[in-house]
């Protein structure tokens, strides 16, 4: 069994920014494999399935970004997964858009989503997918532009990433990480 969890923030305002790519991604996910992801179940919304042959549970926090922990970890306790089968998706500002890094394990970085989740859970070797959202230019605010939308002419793109990232999932389940990592980083 597997935990996928993506990242962002609840609420209209918030859709299809660039700080909520790992919700895209789950979106995505759940359309690609018919699960429905609208049970509300550990500070989350959450749709159970398959992947394959595996039983996967998709995540979409809804506590906000900063306190995305608190969602992993009420799942990680009810569903007693091994960590390494917890897989988190979110944005990452040091990746150009449409670049995927898959990782077995690692620090938060400035991701405070991220942050919050290595402090609840007291770990940080877990599997995760950072999705490329691009620096923001010279000056800007970074809050204003990681919940800014990508620009139209780089939506192909974050369109394609978002597609990576959830074959980045199927090749993990069905195969294993290290093979997702050849096919999938950079």
């Amino acid at each position: 069994m597997y935990i996928i969890i993506g990242l962002g923030n609840p609420g209209k305002k918030y859709e299809h920014t660039r700080h909520n790519a790992g919700f895209d991604a789950i979106d995505f996910l759940s359309k690609r494999h018919n699960i429905s992801v609208t049970k509300i179940k550990h500070k989350s919304l959450i749709g159970e399935g398959r992947i394959g042959a595996e039983k996967v549970v998709l995540i979409k926090p809804q506590t906000y970004m900063n306190l995305s922990g608190e969602a992993v970890l009420s799942a990680f306790q009810f569903y007693k997964v091994d960590i390494e089968n917890v897989i988190v998706l979110y944005d990452d500002i040091d990746l150009d858009i449409g670049k995927l890094r898959i990782r077995k394990k690692g620090s938060a970085g400035s991701h405070n989503g991220m942050k919050s989740i290595i402090k609840c859970l007291g770990r940080q070797d877990f599997p995760r997918i950072r999705i490329g959202v691009s620096k923001p230019e010279e000056g800007r605010d970074l809050a204003d532009f990681v919940l800014s939308r990508v620009p139209k002419d780089k939506q192909m793109d974050m369109d394609s990433a978002i597609e990576k990232a959830a074959d980045t999932i199927d090749e993990i389940i069905n195969s294993d990480i290290d093979k997702a990592m050849n096919i999938y980083n950079g």
